[in-house]
């Protein structure tokens, strides 16, 4: 025999239900939205903390709750260069994004900036920040005199120190647990500043950097490596980085060629996860041009390998054994991660289906994100690097368990 229940009472649980799944829904929807508004930078004229163009530094700020609430996550995106005044200009003018604040209110937080548990499960709910990358230098430049007839500000490494000195105040003095990361760019500035940061938190338990595509390699030995050391050459020049190099490399050579990881990653205390592809894909089509002559010939094959000369895929296998070798030299620093794998692809964390899903890269059967995890909770140690595929994999498809 059921209950009696008097129709007001079933339309009190009724009602009660339609706003307890409301709710519901509106807090997973607030929990799968990955847009984040822009918060610019307090006093960043007065501090110096401006990009290319003058405009304030900005970064997006997503709070931490739960047991990540005292954990934070510092993002550096990538977007390459300008090492001289005319390609400093055209970025002005032509890449806003990558020069300027202005016009910016929201960045995708995706991921390793995911707020969704399933996907991104070590660090949804830590604080998340991601930094606007508008000075061309990897964070690093820091030049006071601004260029009255370009007015071009140099201040990378001014944004950098002001942003975390600004976040300190927000509770990155308090954090238990912090990481800096970033891909291309912001992978090498993850590298350049992997230090620095760690200084910057000095009471934090555990702090460790993630370099995604960061890893440029000098490979002397391959073609164009003179453009590829006139390149950080000009950069180091242009935005007067050397003085924030360290002077372990620098006192052994030319400040440009520390620009190369390969040359100071032996000198970072702090750890250090290398996550690449010894295939790098803007390293091959950008850097290595070994046919000026028939660069359309080498651009067809870089944008499709199917189409390479065997002369031109050997080059890009070299490639893959020179970085290889490049990582090998750097020794077995027991705190050091690495994923390298052989995607024909440049940059992963930014991408859900490059950082964890079930196409993403595979290497003895863990995704980016659970080798990242595992490396950074000390769960495991984490040195997986593909050598065995010596052809350039098309991961956009997903190519399973490479190793």
């Amino acid at each position: 025999m059921g209950i009696y229940i008097p129709t007001t009472m079933a339309d009190h649980w009724l009602k009660l239900l339609i706003c307890v799944i409301a709710l519901s829904n509106t807090k997973v929807n607030v929990r799968a939205s990955e847009m984040v508004n822009i918060t610019l930078l307090s006093n960043a004229v007065e501090k110096g903390a401006v990009c290319l163009d003058g405009s304030p530094a900005g970064y997006h700020y997503a709070k931490g709750y739960g047991d990540g609430a005292n954990s934070w996550m510092i993002y550096l995106p990538g977007g390459g260069w300008c090492g001289r005044k005319q390609s400093c200009i055209d970025r002005v003018k032509y890449s806003p994004m990558l020069s300027s604040t202005k016009n910016i209110t929201q960045e995708t937080f995706g991921a390793i900036l995911s707020p969704n548990k399933t996907s991104n499960p070590d660090f949804y709910n830590w604080n998340r920040v991601f930094i606007r990358y508008c000075d061309g230098s990897s964070f690093m430049g820091d030049v006071k005199k601004v260029d009255p007839e370009t007015n071009l500000h140099k201040r990378g490494s001014r944004i950098f120190t002001a942003v975390i000195d600004e976040l300190l105040s927000k509770g990155l003095k308090n954090a238990k647990n912090a990481m800096l990361t970033g891909n291309s760019a912001g992978g090498l500035a993850t590298i350049l500043n992997c230090d620095r940061f760690r200084a910057l938190v000095p009471n934090a338990n555990t702090v460790k950097c993630v370099s995604d595509s960061g890893f440029f390699i000098h490979a002397k030995n391959l073609p164009n490596a003179a453009g590829r050391e006139r390149t950080f050459a000009r950069v180091v020049h242009f935005h007067r980085i050397s003085k924030f190099l360290p002077k372990s490399c620098t006192s052994r050579m030319k400040p440009g060629l520390c620009f190369f990881p390969e040359n100071l990653v032996a000198d970072i205390k702090t750890p250090l996860f290398l996550l690449n592809s010894d295939f790098d894909k803007f390293q091959i089509q950008v850097n290595l041009k070994p046919h000026p002559v028939d660069n359309p010939g080498w651009v067809n094959c870089t944008r499709n390998i199917t189409t390479c000369t065997p002369p031109q895929l050997q080059i890009i296998k070299d490639f893959r054994n020179t970085f290889l070798e490049t990582v090998k030299g750097l020794g077995n620093n027991p705190s050091r991660g690495l994923f390298i794998n052989s995607c024909y692809i440049h940059d992963f964390l930014y991408l859900m289906g490059r950082y964890n899903s079930q196409d993403s890269p595979k290497l003895h059967n863990k995704t980016i994100a659970q080798a990242i995890g595992d490396w950074y909770f000390n769960r495991s140690s984490v040195r997986l690097i593909d050598t065995k595929i010596d052809y350039p994999l098309d991961c956009k498809i997903g190519s399973g368990n490479f190793v």
